[in-house]
């Protein structure tokens, strides 16, 4: 076994171990922890690998595959398990492990409060997502990565309903669960056409042009689902009912990641189909506006940042589908980093106002210089003003679509360059700098250590990581060079511009928003996408399912219920014929051989 597949199993086993030790023994997971303990060891160990398996890769080590069969038909095998240790799988390994582990440190300031057998069932479940993860990161075939794919689904309904006492966190998880249910039936249709296809479930399967569009429009209707992107985007923002470094793992780095990965890990399969990536292009240009306008006006701090998830996901799939694996895939490494900075501080901000609300924040910059710091990198990254890793990551995207589609999807982007920098402008000047807003907010304070430790480690990687973009490059075989053209320096301009008006309109208190906010306030509230879809549930989905169990229960049923019932009376009726004496048989043997006598006279 060569040294990269014995790095990629430790990484895959390490949080599976910490989760199967927690499930197996109660005791530990009951006094929290232990459970804590556990699961950050893990976490270390599995980080660890994905480092060792990367540094691998950068000094040309060689790709690795290990699978055993799995699934057999006769002398063929029609699916392996194993681990792919190759350029994709080591660069996501370690954006997952190391948002995992910053996430879960951070956890234990923020969750101290929890009582212990609350605070091991929160580790548990965050040993079990990070395992889910890298089942799906490390998978050799598109079935392995289905697995994985619906384990993170189940942990992430586990997480998002962490407090499922609270009725609205309860309402939220099962939103989540069933929206990207409903689009990972696109996963698992296109896994049915590419086996009938190819006889394989390989992700660089060559594949007709009928079938390889067939094929990705399938699985993008996964991606959709499972990033957020419009009109599947409705499950997100109420999915930040979880604890807030929940949504840091989950909503900003990892699990709403998954989409975007699953089409840089088939991309093969995209490439074959212009169809599906004019598609991509649209849908992802949208998006980043769309949920651009909709953060604008959320008074949330966690709304904002969930809306921004939407819009950065939007630029990642609309990188992609104008062909730059290079500049989508870069982009979510990016967006990982300087995203999860900036939930973990305003949960930090969270936890000192015990409120999300930004208008009961206000001078927190002096009060949480740490956390402050952190928030401003976080959103100046975001933003992706010249320096920062999300500059550079940005740079790709904008390259990427500039003279696709008439120009449009690239003039929506840098139109979202904009409202990013003036939406993260407002949170930055009204909770950061603007004047205390209540009692809460004048006596807020700095966490601990544990909490402070993951703002440095991540607002070091939001504001260097434009550094790591030449080998991310080499590593995936990809040429670059930094071209300052005129898209990099005009979403610069823009977002620059966004926060001078974010200071202008927000500043010196003046936090009443201009009349075009107000509409945007207006149609963000009015919920219609919402609305559209609980139309449907209640008075399509639920009335046809209705009819369904209808003639289920009465039709179909009642015909096989009535067959067995009419069976089981006629052997009733029967049963006295059957008398056991010899002489009533005789008498019907002889009866019998007399009748068929007469019939054939008769003939």
């Amino acid at each position: 076994m060569t040294r990269p597949i014995v790095l990629a199993l430790v990484g895959l086993f390490a949080p599976a171990a910490a989760a199967l030790l927690l499930a197996v023994a109660p005791a530990l997971r009951r006094r929290g922890s232990p459970a804590a303990a556990l699961t950050i060891l893990g976490s270390v160990t599995s980080f660890g690998a994905a480092l060792l398996l990367l540094a691998d890769r950068l000094h040309g080590g060689p790709a690795a595959l290990a699978t055993v069969p799995w699934l057999r038909s006769g002398d063929s095998v029609i699916a392996e398990i194993g681990v792919c240790a190759d350029g994709v799988s080591a660069s996501m390994l370690v954006v997952v492990t190391l948002v995992a582990l910053c996430v879960q440190v951070f956890s234990l300031g923020y969750m101290h409060d929890e009582q212990p057998p609350s605070f091991g069932r929160y580790f548990t479940y965050h040993a079990l997502f990070l395992f889910s993860m890298n089942v799906l990161v490390l998978a050799p075939n598109l079935l392995q990565l289905f697995g994985g794919w619906e384990l993170v689904g189940v942990t992430s309904y586990l997480l998002i309903g962490f407090y499922f006492r609270k009725p609205s966190a309860a309402r939220a998880a099962v939103k989540a669960f069933w929206v990207t249910k409903f689009a990972d039936m696109g996963l698992l249709f296109g896994l049915f056409v590419l086996f009938a296809a190819t006889g394989s479930f390989r992700w660089d399967a060559h594949l007709a042009p009928a079938v390889a569009t067939a094929v990705t429009l399938l699985f993008f209707l996964a991606v959709v689902g499972k990033s957020a992107q419009f009109p599947l985007h409705v499950w997100l923002p109420d999915a930040m009912e979880g604890p807030t470094p929940v949504s840091a793992l989950l909503h900003a780095a990892t699990m709403v990641a998954a989409g975007v990965f699953l089409i840089v890990r088939a991309n093969p399969l995209f490439e074959q189909s212009e169809t599906t990536r004019n598609v991509m292009l649209i849908v992802g240009a949208g998006t980043a506006l769309f949920a651009a306008c909709l953060a604008l006006v959320q008074s949330d701090i966690k709304k904002v940042l969930a809306y921004s998830t939407c819009s950065q996901l939007g630029y990642m799939v609309a990188a992609l589908g104008a062909g730059s694996m290079m500049g989508g895939f870069f982009h979510l490494t990016t967006h990982a980093f300087f995203k999860a900075l900036l939930f973990l501080a305003a949960g930090s901000a969270i936890h000192a106002v015990h409120s999300n609300e930004i208008d009961d924040m206000g001078g927190l910059a002096k009060r949480m210089p740490w956390t402050g710091a952190a928030f401003v990198i976080g959103a100046l990254a975001l933003a992706g003003i010249p320096g920062f890793s999300g500059f550079f990551s940005k740079d790709l995207v904008l390259e990427a679509v500039e003279h696709r589609l008439g120009h449009v999807p690239w003039i929506a982007l840098l139109g979202t360059a904009f409202l990013t920098a003036f939406y993260m402008g407002r949170v930055v000047v009204v909770a950061f700098f603007g004047a205390p807003s209540g009692e809460k907010a004048a006596h807020a304070h700095e966490p601990g250590w544990s909490m402070r430790g993951p703002l440095v480690v991540l607002a070091a990687l939001s504001l260097l990581g434009g550094a790591f973009t030449a080998p991310f490059a080499r590593l995936h075989g990809e040429p670059y060079a930094l071209h300052l053209g005129v898209g990099p320096v005009l979403a610069a301009a823009l977002a620059l511009g966004g926060f001078a008006l974010a200071y202008r309109v927000y500043g010196a208190d003046r936090r009443a928003a201009p009349a075009v906010l107000e509409g945007l306030a207006k149609v963000a509230r009015s919920r219609a996408v919402n609305r559209f879809y609980e139309f449907g549930f209640h008075r399509v989905a639920l009335v046809v399912s209705s009819g369904l169990a209808w003639t289920d229960r009465y039709l179909v049923d009642g015909l096989i219920n009535m067959i067995g019932y009419e069976t089981l009376e006629g052997g009733r009726r029967a049963r006295p014929l059957q008398t056991g004496l010899a002489p009533d048989y005789v008498l019907a043997v002889v009866l019998g051989v007399v009748g068929l006598a007469a019939w054939a006279v008769a003939q």
